[in-house]
């Protein structure tokens, strides 16, 4: 199945990758390979992630405090939200709107 990022789950993505990079490349690099790990899981078991509101499910990635937020969409999944476990809890929810 294929997936798709909101808009502003990439730039959070990004941003991420970004502060990691101003750490060393090589935390970034781990970052990046963590949650490409954490979409591969979610693109092989769709529904086996724990629902956290209505139909918006969350993977966490390993090694790093993040969840990959994401509804499973009719043709794709789509990802909400790349979420720092100690951000507001539900600042992503307008963007299933979109």
């Amino acid at each position: 199945m294929r997936y798709v990022f909101h808009p502003e789950a990439l730039t959070e993505y990004a941003e991420a990758v970004r502060y990691y990079m101003e750490k060393r490349v090589e935390v970034a690099q781990a970052f990046i390979d963590a949650v490409e790990d954490a979409v591969y899981r979610v693109k092989e078991s769709p529904t086996r992630y724990t629902m956290i509101d209505e139909d918006v499910r969350r993977c966490m990635t390993r090694k790093f405090p993040y969840g990959i937020l994401y509804t499973v969409e009719q043709d794709y999944i789509l990802i909400l939200a790349v979420m720092h476990c100690s951000r507001e809890p539900g600042y992503w929810k307008s963007r299933r709107e979109v």
